[in-house]
């Protein structure tokens, strides 16, 4: 039963992934499948049910977790990089080239068909910005970085790079390249903000 649930939840992603929310109905799906309607309705109240177990698959967009108190910045820098990178990993899988507008497209029909994914992620945002904050506080009391920077501002910054991550896939269409260039500015940051 839980094996018929997922295939039917992966082929239903690669329909949502290539059309829209709109264009995709319980009927192409069990077409696409091979399955009846009743059998898709056994497994899901309706479309939104589905749409909503395969975001929740698919798109595991999660802060990270850690411990703001202790961890020096240069670590908090590392682990980002590497949290996004399996982000990033788990949405595209191992494909080096895709179709980025896909993938875009989809997100932003969480935000017009998923009840309550802009609240989440507006949680994860302001948790995770939060967090920068309070180890670049700490880091400036440690002396790693220099103490006249605008926290609230640099934090944001720090979420926005790993955003603006978003960019690099529309322009290179690669995980890799995107994960390098986030890397590279992460890094760099830092490097700047170092006493």
């Amino acid at each position: 039963m839980k094996d018929t649930r997922e295939y039917i939840i992966d082929e239903a992603y690669k329909l949502f992934l290539n059309h829209s929310y709109e264009a995709v109905s319980i009927s192409m799906i069990s077409d696409s499948i091979g399955f009846t309607k009743g059998a898709l309705y056994h497994h899901f109240r309706n479309k939104e049910e589905l749409y909503r177990a395969v975001i929740d698959k698919h798109f595991p967009i999660t802060s990270l977790t850690v411990d703001v108190d202790n961890i020096s910045m240069e670590e908090y820098t590392s682990l980002c990089i590497d949290h996004t990178h399996k982000i990033l990993k788990a949405i595209f899988g191992n494909e080096e080239t895709f179709i980025p507008v896909n993938y875009l497209s989809l997100i932003a029909d969480c935000f017009r068909h998923y009840e309550g994914f802009s609240e989440n992620k507006s949680q994860v945002i302001d948790k995770a910005v939060k967090d920068v904050e309070i180890i670049l506080r700490n880091a400036i009391k440690r002396g790693e970085v220099r103490s006249d920077i605008n926290v609230k501002v640099v934090a944001l910054q720090y979420f926005s790079l790993s955003i603006g991550l978003a960019g690099d896939l529309i322009r290179n269409s690669s995980v890799e390249s995107a994960i390098k260039s986030l890397k590279d500015q992460l890094n760099q940051l830092y490097y700047l903000l170092k006493k």
